[in-house]
């Protein structure tokens, strides 16, 4: 069965070197899958993405020999799942593949921030070696919140646990079990933003978790709260967490998505964003900030992650095509 890969990049062309998925009838395409080139991918029945295609209705309609969408992430948000189960087109992702990475790359941010390590970094660049404005704190002790406690929110809960940190957790299906494990309480959203210094992002991009949080969420956090997203851009409305930093309510903040970057992480995408993305100028607007840090999306940018998510994605499309489909979202 033909298989269109999109948005494929140097380490995943090494990573399929040797499968049957490299060469003819198969097709390797750098671009990621959107409506000016969904074209290339007609004729073929399986379609495997990253998270930045556009698999809308408009494409996903436009490809009459479409079965399959092998999503080559865990979210999904980039795929009209609707579109997809009204044709009856199967759509796989990749769970759990970067759950620790992701989690050590927020505990990166949480460090990096409570310690004031880019800060530091940056004085030291002007060759500015005092302590002025470098205070920071312990994490020992005090209170982080997790909300999102599936697999990667599970990893900063054992992470923050094992820091002496107290952990407060929001989630739609709490696990009693897990929470008398690993020590953490489940609690409802307002108090885990009333009592945290620490929160910490790992909801999926829903249209009830878009913008969660916002002016009126911030307001109820406690003064100086660390704020660090590496889940997706549009939990956050960044205008409200400009205007919270502005005024010194939030003490820090750490992204790893924004709203908009699916624009601008390559050249070529700017060029196709119908409009200059809000999140772009905003994100720009935060550059310059000592108690801001911002990564390109490389949460799960590790070596192993990247292999699992190949190895995944090619057992994925492997059952798909052995009739017996895994890691199926619709």
């Amino acid at each position: 069965m033909k298989v269109a890969f999109f948005g494929i990049q140097d380490w995943e062309r090494e990573l399929l070197a040797g499968t049957e998925f490299v060469g003819e009838p198969n097709m390797l395409n750098e671009d990621h899958l959107v409506a000016e080139n969904a074209a290339e991918a007609v004729g073929f029945p399986i379609v495997s993405v990253f998270a930045h295609s556009e698999m809308n209705r408009q494409v996903i309609e436009g490809l009459p020999d479409l079965r399959m969408i092998a999503a080559r992430s865990t979210g999904v948000d980039h795929i009209d799942l609707d579109a997809a189960r009204e044709r009856g087109i199967v759509v796989s992702s990749v769970p759990g593949y970067g759950a620790n990475t992701v989690a050590e790359h927020t505990f990166g941010m949480i460090l990096g921030l409570s310690r004031r390590l880019f800060a530091a970094h940056t004085k030291v660049l002007d060759r500015d070696f005092s302590l002025e404005g470098l205070r920071g704190f312990d994490l020992n002790d005090k209170t982080m919140g997790v909300i999102g406690a599936g697999s990667i929110g599970l990893h900063v809960i054992r992470m923050a646990r094992a820091l002496g940190m107290r952990v407060l957790a929001y989630d739609t299906q709490p696990m009693p079990l897990i929470a008398e494990v690993l020590d953490f309480e489940y609690v409802e959203m307002d108090q885990l933003l009333a009592e945290s210094h620490v929160i910490s992002l790992h909801a999926p991009l829903t249209s009830q978790t878009h913008h969660m949080i916002n002016a009126e969420t911030l307001a109820k956090m406690r003064p100086g709260v660390l704020l660090v997203n590496t889940s997706r851009g549009g939990l956050v409305d960044l205008q409200a967490v400009a205007e919270a930093l502005d005024s010194g309510h939030l003490g820090g903040v750490g992204l790893d998505v924004f709203e908009g970057e699916e624009c601008v992480n390559e050249e070529t995408r700017l060029v196709r964003c119908r409009e200059r993305p809000k999140g772009l100028d905003m994100i720009l607007g935060l550059l310059d900030r000592p108690n801001v840090m911002l990564t390109p999306h490389i949460a799960f940018y590790s070596d192993e992650a990247l292999e699992r998510i190949i190895n995944t994605t090619i057992e994925n499309i492997r059952a798909f095509e052995a009739g017996v489909p895994v890691n199926r979202v619709a």
